[in-house]
């Protein structure tokens, strides 16, 4: 006699035409997912590899290390310095303006602080580098930043009558200028022309900021070759109390704003360096989320 499906009690055969599917892809399932142990150390080479990418060539994180920038960018002996994101796609499209904060490696005509070789033990010294590319090491001695005051053609001086620096004859507004007390003055200098490919810089913090006026005794060593700028700062991102964008006032041009486009920048540049950490915490807590829900079935 035979059931309704066509087999004989006992038989067996529709329980095993039911579950046969059902339990093969569930072990066919299982068999594609890696061990968490085995995935962890991928997960974190690969987060490695891409942030290194974005901090190549999409954005980087440096400190601040002096007060030469303040109160723009915070570096003051005994504080605790700023970090500062650096966009380094907009330099593929332009050159550095007038305005801009840009984070530069100092000239070989520049003075230099003798202290790139106080470290003799490389293997200590790439790990003091790689922090530094992250933001978290001391910062590099070699990585400069200071506002772009004058480029190729220009002439630079100071200082007029109201103690304003002077570009082609007109002076600049200066607001981000540093007075470290009411009526302190700007050290004076002759006029100079910019050379092609060059940068004159000055510290926001005016009064005390080594830049392109006495860097290797000034005039034609003080100027920044325009290819040994890093990329230009767009916000502070850390400390917290301290998040905010990095002015762009051009000082040549009150009446002028930056477009809206560019107000989005300093935040998708953010997002993209970003990204790799978000990417890996997201995969991590999904990794450690199933294994939690796995155990015999």
């Amino acid at each position: 006699m035979s059931d309704n499906n066509g087999a004989a009690p006992g038989d067996g055969r529709g329980t095993e035409d039911v579950d046969a599917p059902t339990t093969g892809g569930a072990s066919s399932k299982t068999k594609k997912k890696r061990p968490f142990w085995v995935e962890l150390p991928i997960l974190l080479v690969m987060a490695l590899v891409l942030t290194i990418i974005i901090q190549s060539f999409v954005a980087r994180v440096f400190v601040i290390p002096s007060e030469s920038m303040e109160k723009t960018l915070h570096g003051c002996p005994g504080c605790v310095g700023d970090r500062v994101l650096v966009d380094r796609v907009v330099y593929y499209f332009r050159d550095p303006r007038p305005g801009d904060v840009v984070v530069f490696e100092r000239p070989d005509t520049w003075d230099q602080t003798g202290l790139s070789d106080d470290d003799t033990n490389p293997v200590l010294a790439w790990f003091q580098d790689l922090g530094a590319q992250f933001g978290l090491g001391t910062p590099s001695e070699e990585d400069v930043v200071k506002r772009v005051i004058a480029t190729e053609g220009q002439t630079v001086e100071c200082c007029d009558a109201q103690d304003r620096v002077t570009v082609d004859g007109e002076p600049l507004d200066e607001p981000y200028r540093n007075h470290i007390f009411p009526g302190d003055k700007q050290e004076p200098f002759p006029p100079i022309t910019v050379p092609a490919g060059k940068l004159f810089v000055l510290g926001d913090n005016r009064n005390n900021s080594r830049d392109s006026r006495t860097q290797g005794g000034g005039g034609e060593n003080g100027f920044v070759p325009v290819d040994h700028v890093i990329g230009k700062a767009r916000s502070i991102i850390l400390p917290p109390g301290r998040w905010q964008g990095v002015g762009d006032h051009d000082p040549h041009a009150q009446a002028l704003s930056a477009p809206a486009w560019q107000a989005g920048i300093p935040a998708g540049v953010g997002l993209a360096a970003a990204w790799p950490t978000l990417w890996a915490g997201r995969r991590l807590k999904g990794l450690l989320a199933r294994d939690r829900v796995a155990g015999p079935r």
